[in-house]
């Protein structure tokens, strides 16, 4: 045995002890395990070789080697080279043909049976040496500069296109010319990675086996120009009346304009904004033109826009269903639910709100309530009447009629949704619901109701504003003197509602008009003293989404038309329709109460709706030099405005409709109404009759005016129903021309005082006391509120020097409505 194995425990001491002397520098044996092992680890291998490395643990075994990188680097490249070379083996090119061919789309009522079908394609195709050079030219610069100089894939618009469609966002450009015609002629609009990977493998083989004049000629001959017109030759004839091989470089740029958004960029029909963008395209398209060399820097300079011929449209989209048809177009398109290249080749089946009964009664009462009256041979005035019209269901914000003008064929702009005239006067519901859901208050602290008392004289300057005093005139220049706020209303007075909207505050009447349904880009809408007055220019449909709201309970709903689409029996989702509290459901409440006395008072401008023999609420509206009159009016069941613009029918410019029908002047009281009440008649017949919520104050704004000091004589407004109990009134100091009979008076003790002309104006807003007593005081105060409105306007027992001494004995023609003069330019 070895002497280590033999060694008892004092040799082991011995051993420890004799490896200590070796650390001090002695050569002695070493005999303990632990120092050998040590010195094992510590000494390199023989024969020269490294020592291995240690073995990773923990996280550092997760990252691969460079070995293992290159390895699977190499592998994912042989892998995809593989799979790309698979792709293009089995992918195959379609039938263009079969492909290409655009289907009908067919148009439903709300209760399924169909308004029209349309999808006839409108394509000629043509050889590229039938296409001008210079619109050849043009569409590369709009869309691939480098064509004929690239492969058929632009690898970084790929890459663009794969990372927005990851990012939910859709492709975005980037696409090749090849890639475009792959699209348009063999694959459908839908982005997605699936359609994508096709058009990539379809482009290469088609890139592969055609020429590159064959794919241009292909791509200017499926591309969609609007108007209905598919290829250049199409396009040509649709926008310019010309061969495609007569475009000079000015059309060849604006046909190449429109392949960006064909609706929007039609100079012909697009809004102030799309026209200004499409001439900004047209720019881009002619300066990439001469960066390219296709045309040179001084036919550049002299090259203008060019004249774009009016759209004519489908025969079979005359009357109203062209208008119903663009509608529904522009609200699937503008909301990207599809495309318009895609729409336009067809198979889509489109389900409208429009209920055909409603929509015959709406095209029948303005026929025979406007147009029957009409003779343009006689008096050329009539010819400058244009109607337009929408209804809507207040609780779901369906657009059940719509009436856009005479017929579309030969008026293709829809009346129902132009905003380019004034609202007028109903504007003033705006104004009534910023000053209740604000709590608005008087110059001098009072809160706002119906009964504050204004100062309703003709040019009086509004008081609390900064710079130039705002006077606006009231119609005819006509002096009220001290009238409730209802009374306003019911008569619409400018220079009450002017100073109402400065207590209020201009920029939260601006905010509730929005709030209620106006666009915030709606023109003219901005925060100056004459937005209460209606100098925004929102559409017909527009300002009926604001009474829907009023009518809802505060709940605001976006009018829609488009109720389903579906394509082979496969349903396109569509957005929800979202509802918002756009103001109190008491709010609401207490503007449609007031608003029942632009009807039911007798002298209130909209008295001819109150033959609808319904609770009724609404507000007329005429604007300056009586451009345009309307009436927007509502029921528990159902809102229509109907608006009358006037249009000389020869340059298209806005003028007086002063004159139509062989009246001599307009009003929002006279045709609009007349309109309203017929067509309302007719959608509501056969339905019960229900009232309008009650607000919290009951809706009785008879009783005792708000007066910045002591109260004097009690005010009653002139509003709805009989009114029966006690209350002494007061009356303006000149009534408005018009004001209809009765002496709007109560039952029971006290008569209407006369208020004395003008009254002081210390406070701003509401006007003082007056600076007068009047001649007569009730002997005691009321006991009780009147329980209804007066049925016409208070009679003073002393009439004022400048009134008439007895009430008309007729109707108004038209009522109080209008503003004349300089300042707001709407009422």
């Amino acid at each position: 045995m070895s002497p280590s194995v033999q060694a008892g425990p004092s040799a082991r001491r011995k051993g420890r002890a004799l490896s200590r002397n070796a650390q001090s520098g002695r050569r002695t044996p070493s005999i303990g395990l632990r120092p050998v092992k040590r010195l094992k680890r510590a000494t390199p291998a023989t024969g020269g070789r490294k020592p291995r490395r240690p073995k990773r643990t923990g996280w550092r075994r997760l990252i691969p080697t460079w070995r293992m990188s290159l390895l699977g680097l190499a592998s994912a490249l042989l892998l995809g080279v593989g799979l790309f070379a698979l792709g293009v083996a089995l992918v195959k090119v379609p039938d263009a043909h079969a492909a290409a061919t655009a289907q009908s789309n067919t148009w439903l009522y709300a209760d399924g049976s169909v308004i029209t079908r349309t999808g006839q394609t409108n394509r000629q195709n043509v050889g590229l040496d039938k296409v001008a050079p210079a619109a050849q030219h043009a569409a590369l610069a709009a869309e691939d500069r480098n064509f004929y100089h690239e492969g058929a894939v632009n690898v970084q618009g790929l890459l663009r296109a794969a990372v927005n469609t990851a990012k939910g966002e859709g492709t975005q450009g980037g696409s090749t010319i090849t890639q475009q015609y792959v699209k348009n002629t063999y694959l459908n609009q839908k982005q997605s990675v699936t359609r994508k990977v096709k058009e990539l493998f379809i482009a290469i083989k088609v890139d592969a086996t055609e020429s590159k004049n064959d794919v241009l000629s292909g791509y200017l001959n499926t591309s969609y120009y609007g108007r209905g017109a598919y290829g250049i030759q199409a396009a040509a004839q649709a926008y310019f009346g010309v061969d495609a091989s007569a475009l000079n470089a000015a059309q060849g740029a604006y046909l190449a304009t429109l392949l960006n958004a064909p609706s929007a960029y039609d100079v012909a029909t697009a809004t102030p904004a799309g026209k200004q963008n499409a001439v900004n395209r047209w720019n881009y398209v002619l300066d990439g033109m001469v960066k390219e060399g296709w045309l040179s820097a001084e036919e550049r300079t002299a090259t203008t826009f060019p004249d774009v011929k009016d759209p004519q449209p489908n025969p079979g989209l005359s009357g109203q269903t062209g208008y119903l048809v663009n509608e529904a177009t522009q609200y699937l398109t503008s909301n990207q639910i599809i495309s318009e290249t895609e729409l336009a080749k067809g198979g889509y089946t489109i389900k409208l709100s429009i209920d055909p009964g409603r929509q015959q009664a709406l095209q029948d009462s303005v026929q025979a309530q406007l147009h029957d009256t009409l003779n343009p041979d006689k008096r050329k005035k009539d010819a400058a009447a244009q109607a337009g019209a929408a209804s809507v269901d207040p609780k779901t914000g369906a657009i059940v009629a719509l009436y856009g003008g005479v017929d579309y064929v030969k008026h293709y702009v829809d009346n129902a949704t132009r905003r380019d005239y004034q609202a007028g006067s109903t504007f003033k519901a705006i104004a009534l619901a910023a000053a209740f859901e604000n709590n608005a208050k008087t110059q001098d602290g009072r809160t706002v109701t119906p009964r504050t008392v204004y100062d309703g004289t003709s040019g009086r300057k509004v008081r609390g504003g900064k710079g130039t005093p705002y006077a606006p005139p009231n119609e005819g220049d006509k002096s009220y003197g001290q009238i409730t706020l209802q009374q306003a209303t019911d008569w619409s007075v400018n220079s009450a509602f002017a100073q109402l909207a400065q207590d209020t505050g201009l920029q939260k009447v601006k905010d509730t008009g929005v709030a209620l349904g106006l666009p915030g880009s709606t023109p003219g809408l901005d925060p100056v003293p004459s937005i209460p007055l209606g100098a925004a220019t929102p559409s017909v449909l527009d300002m009926a989404g604001v009474y829907a709201s009023l009518d809802n309970g505060g709940k605001q709903i976006t009018p829609w038309l488009v109720q389903s689409v579906d394509r082979e029996g496969e349903a396109v989702p569509l957005p929800a329709h979202k509802t918002t509290q756009a103001v109190s459901s008491d709010t609401a409440n207490r503007v449609t109460s007031m608003l029942q006395g632009v009807v039911s008072d007798p002298g209130g401008t909209g008295w001819r709706a109150k033959s609808l023999g319904r609770p009724v609420a609404g507000k007329t509206g005429t604007t300056d030099d009586q451009k345009s009159v309307w009436f927007v009016g509502y029921t528990p069941e159902l809102v229509t405005s109907v608006a009358l613009f006037g249009q000389d029918p020869g340059n298209g410019a806005q003028v007086s409709l002063s004159g139509v029908g062989g009246i001599d002047g307009a009003a929002g009281g006279q045709y609009p109404a007349q309109i309203w009440t017929s067509y309302m008649k007719a959608a509501l017949k056969g339905q019960p009759v229900s009232d309008f919520q009650t607000p919290a104050d009951g809706g009785d704004s008879s009783g005792a005016t708000d007066l910045p000091t002591a109260p004097s004589t009690p005010s009653s407004s002139p509003s709805a129903g009989t009114g029966s109990g006690t209350g002494a009134s007061t009356a303006p100091t000149t009534p408005p021309s018009g004001s209809g009979t009765g002496t709007g008076s109560g039952s029971g003790s006290g008569s209407g005082a006369s208020t004395p002309s003008g009254g002081s104006d210390s406070g701003g807003g509401a006007t003082t006391e007056p600076t007068a007593p009047p001649t007569t005081q009730p002997t005691t105060q009321p006991t009780t509120k009147p329980t209804g409105r007066p049925t016409g306007r208070p009679t003073p027992t002393t009439g004022p020097t400048t009134a008439p001494t007895t009430q008309p004995t007729t109707q108004p023609t038209g009522g109080a409505d209008t503003l004349t003069g300089a300042g707001a330019g709407a009422q």
